[in-house]
């Protein structure tokens, strides 16, 4: 089932948030307490009552749970939060980008999700990545940073369409504490000054962006206060008029010409291409009410995001392989070699077979029949690796498939934000949202304080009418958000998702097994060392994965690449006695906050 909905007049009641939300230690603002001296850290984990939030973000976590505390339901708190992580991690999400939406709503026991993805542009052709002059693919790093790479944003549809269909809020009001949060700023923490060094050579060509986010020519120093009066201003008027004030009139225009004609500094070296997105295309913008995949994962029914987005079927197929392997049996080492090899197998699918399901026959039903998901298990060996990269499976597979294939070349960025609700009527959502790189395409809509995605990297450049991911107008690229809910009987029980471009899959498949599988508590499931396979030569690993495991994952034949962090985990569990535990990150990408209204004693 898929629907689709047009942007309409936002309604609700109204809620009024005070100018600081306080929710137990945590203050959304100041750095300090009443007493003027240094706030308590935001926990990572919160236990408790009456609803939840988890996210990357301290502000944002509060600004959702004041929502919650206040008596709006999970939709209205996801959406506030989204918000404020637009403000709070503007390198990562907000306006300019897009997501997917996964919502449980307790009184029907439906589960329904919003495919808000960016569109390729109407006149934009299967060569647009193409250089005219060589006749091969523009290398990546000239490509995000262009108009080239800007797709048709859908965040602000989504928020809309999720408030009108499952909400209790307007967005009107839903947007207040995000106004007042750009207005009055932010502590810069280690992340984002981080973040903001790491891109400044690309921030710097674009003007616009450097004003913004390079003050006196340099990053913000950690523990400063950044503000963003363009952007509580451009909120203000959506707020106030609706996002016909962003799809239509004088701020489509200014989008449309930014991307069309990228301003950049004369002394920049950056090639800036132009890209083809139009005021029309801005105004035809329509996200996509679909059913969710669903799967059984040891009497679990999990449930995800259908394509466009690669996350549901992918993890769902990696879980269905597992589902062979008595996980919790086995030693730690024995069952990761069989989580290596269940994801390799799924992305080889996953690869072969996934796009937008308005261009593609994507064979979602195939992806995750337990048949399926079989016939990949027998080629898995579980003393040995496979060679990688390992082949598709044809459709039909009934018995074992052991060709090798040619590795899918991986553009998806690590730049994601992920964040979990939980309310106290069982409602949940799962919301993963984007502007794809760290910083997007480095593009700011002058005067309006946000950046523009670069989502339409993650098409495959080469124009191969064969592969399912190439980009055609009005096509939404393949994407590996995994935004996911699991249900236990028709209630919640678990919310997770993360940032981390194709490691998402991964990173979602090994917190569910260390979880359901491996005795885990969530906090444990969530902190614990992270490896990715996504049927590469190398697996990815952290250097703690590989402090613990490399040794004796060594001799199955798995080979490791560099370290790298993988994922920043936002996720939810409820138990059979309604207890929630909000989990998030302690460590990576500078820690989380999982709160909850009412906390356990």
């Amino acid at each position: 089932m898929v629907h689709v909905t047009h942007r309409s007049a936002f309604r609700g009641l109204s809620l009024a948030l005070g100018a600081v939300l306080a929710v137990g230690a945590v203050a959304v603002g100041a750095p300090a307490s009443a007493a003027g001296r240094p706030a308590p850290p935001a926990p990572s984990t919160s236990t408790g009552f009456g609803g939840a939030v988890s996210s990357v973000d301290a502000e944002a976590s509060a600004i959702g749970l004041e929502v919650l505390r206040k008596g709006g339901n999970a939709a209205d708190a996801a959406v506030a939060t989204a918000a404020a992580l637009g403000v709070t991690e503007p390198y990562s999400a907000g306006i300019g980008g897009g997501g997917y939406f996964v919502y449980f709503d307790a009184a029907t026991g439906e589960v329904t999700t919003i495919d808000g993805r960016e569109t390729a542009p109407a006149e934009m052709q299967s060569d647009a990545f193409i250089d005219p002059a060589t006749g091969l693919p523009y290398p990546f790093a000239a490509a995000v940073s262009s108009g080239l790479s800007v797709g048709v944003p859908g965040t602000l549809a989504t928020w809309e369409a999720a408030l009108d269909e499952f909400g209790t809020e307007s967005l009107k009001e839903m947007l207040k504490p995000s106004i007042l949060l750009a207005t009055r700023g932010f502590r810069v923490d280690e992340t984002f000054a981080a973040q903001t060094a790491a891109n400044q050579a690309r921030f710097a060509a674009f003007p616009a962006t450097a004003e913004l986010f390079l003050p006196n020519g340099a990053p913000p120093e950690v523990g400063s206060t950044f503000t963003n009066p363009d952007l509580a201003t451009t909120l203000r008027e959506i707020a106030v008029h609706g996002t016909d004030r962003f799809y239509e009139g004088a701020l489509a225009d200014e989008i449309a010409a930014i991307v069309q004609d990228p301003e950049t500094d004369p002394a920049a070296t950056l090639p800036a291409f132009p890209g083809f997105m139009t005021p029309d295309d801005l105004a035809d913008y329509e996200v996509l009410f679909q059913d969710p995949t669903r799967i059984e994962y040891r009497g679990l029914d999990v449930y995800g995001m259908a394509p466009s987005s690669s996350g549901g079927t992918t993890v769902g197929e990696s879980l269905n392989i597992l589902e062979n392997y008595d996980l919790a049996a086995e030693e730690v080492p024995q069952a990761l070699h069989l989580y290596l090899e269940a994801t390799a197998h799924a992305f080889a699918d996953r690869n072969a077979y996934v796009g937008d399901p308005a261009f593609v026959d994507v064979p979602t039903a195939t992806l995750l029949s337990q048949d399926f998901a079989d016939a990949r298990a027998c080629v898995i060996d579980p003393d040995a690796a496979s060679v990688k990269p390992v082949a598709p499976a044809p459709l039909d597979a009934a018995g074992c498939v052991t060709a090798a294939a040619e590795v899918d070349v991986d553009t998806e960025n690590i730049s994601t934000t992920h964040l979990s609700v939980v309310d106290q009527w069982g409602n949940a959502v799962a919301y993963t949202l984007t502007i794809e790189q760290t910083g997007g395409s480095g593009m700011t809509v002058p005067g309006r304080g946000f950046l523009l995605n670069n989502e339409l990297t993650d098409f495959n450049f080469v124009p191969n009418p064969a592969d399912p991911n190439i980009v055609e107008p009005g096509k939404r690229p393949r994407s590996s958000m995994s935004p996911t809910i699991v249900l236990d009987g028709g209630d919640v029980r678990f919310v997770v998702g993360s940032p981390g471009g194709s490691t998402i899959i991964t990173t979602v498949t090994q917190v569910l097994m260390n979880r359901i599988d491996l005795g885990m508590t969530l906090p444990e499931a969530v902190a614990a060392p992270r490896a990715s396979q996504r049927n590469t030569a190398n697996v990815s690993a952290e250097q703690a994965f590989l402090d613990a495991y490399a040794s004796e994952l060594t001799p199955y034949g798995h080979r490791f690449g560099n370290p790298a962090e993988i994922g920043a985990v936002a996720a939810i569990e409820v138990d059979a006695d309604g207890l929630m535990t909000a989990a998030a990150e302690p460590v990576r990408r500078g820690g989380g906050t999982g709160l909850v209204v009412q906390p356990a004693p």
